[in-house]
């Protein structure tokens, strides 16, 4: 016997969901550079590379033109145990007409937007259920588009781009009932991403705001309490060498390399997995917006600004039933 019980099995088999995929996007990326080295250098294989580059070419507008999803891969069992390993709940607090279009913008990002995958990207935290006739979009870096293979994989789940064309597209040219979920973070909030932390990078964040305007769609806020506990993060001397490092770093390339960590293989151990910490992503009730092509940017912080407003009422309407204090309030960066 390998394992003494079926619960055993059962958290085994949670820890692999979470475990796989957290490194699929490597896995895959690195097979793939590999294996194409090894057929254009030590084989007469090349012809197999360079079929492949061609249909990259030929199918590289795909995640800005609605994705390739595939119902199957959203429903795998694999991502159930994925979603119970925390567990994840997702709960509705107003009715989403399937009539019209939306933008969801989820809060926060966190270190691996855990809650946000699980809830969009597959259907084993009930989205169709709790949401029929809404198909989600989850909109992600367009970097993981450009890997064969792992852009298939992506766009498997119902993932597009996170680009102006896509948005423009989805919102145009797929009818109704269509949300487009946006982390409006970014990895920028990965650095606040700690237990007990509810700072959010959205005071300059208002490109969605201009998108939804330009469209006439409403904003819904989103907010997963207990995403930030999923890690813990050291944090180094204000001023010193790798403080410096990572701040240069984030100024580079927009991202804040953060050292953070987890649990183990095992319940007391250190590792890279996620803690085993409840997530209950709570969706507000959506922001009607009027339909203004060219919005000036007076408009758009006015309307930045009523979206910052309606998060915040529904942070404080929730944050007593997860355990945070009546005083404690949002802060916006």
């Amino acid at each position: 016997m390998f394992w003494s019980s079926k619960k055993d099995l059962r958290t085994i088999l949670e820890i692999f969901a979470v475990f796989q995929w957290a490194l699929s996007a490597f896995v895959i990326a690195t097979t793939v550079i590999l294996v194409n080295l090894y057929l254009v250098v030590f084989t007469q294989y090349w012809p197999v590379t360079l079929l492949m580059l061609i249909w990259l070419a030929f199918d590289w507008k795909t995640p800005e033109r609605g994705g390739r999803r595939f119902t199957c891969v959203r429903r795998w069992c694999l991502w159930k145990h994925y979603c119970n390993y925390f567990p994840i709940k997702l709960l509705k607090t107003h009715e989403i007409s399937p009539s019209h279009n939306y933008i969801l913008a989820c809060h926060p990002h966190g270190i691996m937007s855990h809650a946000c995958f699980g809830h969009f990207s597959t259907e084993r935290s009930g989205f169709s259920k709790i949401f029929p006739g809404i198909t989600p979009y989850m909109l992600t870096l367009g970097a993981f588009f450009w890997m064969p293979f792992l852009r298939d994989y992506v766009m498997s789940t119902g993932a597009c781009s996170v680009s102006q064309s896509s948005m423009d597209f989805l919102l145009t040219r797929k009818g109704t009932g269509n949300m487009l979920i946006v982390v409006t973070g970014g990895l920028a909030e990965c650095k606040y991403s700690i237990p007990g932390s509810f700072t959010l990078v959205l005071k300059n964040r208002c490109g969605f705001v201009r998108m939804a305007l330009r469209h006439g769609v409403s904003l819904i806020p989103a907010y997963a309490f207990g995403e930030t506990d999923l890690y813990d993060q050291h944090t180094f001397t204000p001023g010193g060498f790798v403080n410096r490092f990572q701040k240069w770093f984030q100024r580079l390339v927009h991202i804040y390399p953060c050292a953070f960590y987890g649990r183990g293989f095992t319940k007391n151990s250190w590792g890279l997995l996620p803690y085993a910490q409840p997530v209950t992503t709570v969706v507000g009730e959506p922001l009607p917006l009027p339909k203004i092509e060219k919005p000036s940017q007076e408009t758009v912080v006015k309307y930045h600004t009523l979206y910052i407003d309606a998060l915040r009422k529904l942070f404080d309407q929730h944050k007593t039933k997860f355990g945070i204090s009546e005083t404690q309030e949002l802060v916006i960066v």
